[in-house]
């Protein structure tokens, strides 16, 4: 089934493959083409079309927050300027557009006290049927690694048997984000609990021949979609199963997967404040164990409230929204 239905469709394969090869994940890239996609499709236009007033009333057709639609805009501003390269268009029109203004984003981030609590509700809520407990348990394990080592839920997914080493109690975490291999220490706790998975898994054939280290039943790969319904239990089972807020121009974020690693970094940093020393210094190792490709983009973590200062800003926030 091809994905993308209008004239573009051929080009947006191509860029996309263009862009998986400089190291790019596909996922939010076929969003934001999907709906130029669909948009064209609708409109039946031609290149000739592409100027900017085509491209203000398609952002106007957008039912989605600011965030979203600057998001897609651009996306779409890189696919066009790769349409440029090629002599496909005379001119990116969408140079010409400004971003709309965005509500400022307050992430979820789980304190220290909550990192454990959910790890806890996640054992717990584990299934002993054997049908389900292998499974439950390898979703353990990557809320684990994500919570413990700042791992990505892609890398966690993606681990395989020969990249964890007991005695070194290391991961080899390959060609990830922006294609960076790294080799990580992990927690003793961490690999004693990856060594009781893999023993678990002796017991059941089928799941222990698989070549990846976490899986589902028959030992098929874990998947996404399977580790947000676990995720969802433990967050439920704890009372943190908090939807997102609008408060005025602020978006707090409800608490996702990746807030795991969002808070492994917050909380390090702010242990590492603790104890006297000095952050900055910290952050070329934290950007190297987290697999950042420039330690910059660790900075940004200095910038995230920690979880007590987030709740005071929501309850304040709240607040005078209600008073008003």
């Amino acid at each position: 089934m091809k994905r993308f239905k209008s004239f573009l469709a051929e080009q947006m394969e191509d860029f996309i493959i263009y862009r998986f090869q400089l190291g790019y994940s596909n996922t939010s890239m076929i969003y934001c083409l999907k709906m130029l996609d669909r948009y064209v499709s609708e409109k039946q236009v031609t290149l000739a079309s592409f100027d900017p007033l085509f491209f203000i009333r398609f952002r106007a057709d957008l039912d989605l927050e600011p965030r979203s639609i600057n998001m897609i805009f651009r996306m779409i501003k890189i696919f066009f300027n790769y349409l440029l390269r090629k002599d496909l268009v005379l001119e990116n029109s969408l140079q010409e557009i400004t971003e709309l203004q965005e509500n400022h984003v307050i992430p979820f981030i789980f304190s220290p006290e909550e990192t454990d609590l959910f790890l806890k509700a996640a054992v717990k809520s584990m299934r002993i049927s054997q049908r389900f407990y292998v499974s439950d348990f390898s979703a353990y394990i990557a809320f684990l690694l994500m919570a413990r080592c700042g791992l990505r839920t892609s890398e966690t997914l993606n681990l395989l048997k020969t990249h964890y080493r007991p005695k070194e109690r290391t991961i080899y975490i390959e060609k990830t984000k922006f294609r960076k291999d790294r080799l990580i220490p992990i927690p003793t706790a961490v690999a004693h609990e990856i060594n009781n998975l893999l023993k678990v898994r002796r017991l059941f054939p089928d799941e222990d021949d698989s070549p990846f280290l976490l899986v589902k039943v028959k030992g098929k790969k874990l998947v996404r979609m399977f580790i947000n319904r676990r995720f969802k239990q433990a967050l439920t089972d704890i009372n943190l199963d908090h939807s997102r807020k609008i408060i005025g121009t602020t978006n707090f974020s409800q608490p996702s997967h990746h807030s795991l690693r969002h808070s492994f970094a917050v909380n390090t940093l702010k242990r590492i404040k603790q104890q006297g020393k000095s952050c900055q210094n910290a952050l070329p190792v934290l950007a190297a164990y987290m697999g950042h490709s420039k330690y910059k983009y660790t900075t940004y973590y200095l910038k995230v409230l920690d979880a007590e200062h987030r709740r005071q800003l929501f309850d304040f926030a709240r607040s005078k929204s209600e008073g008003t």
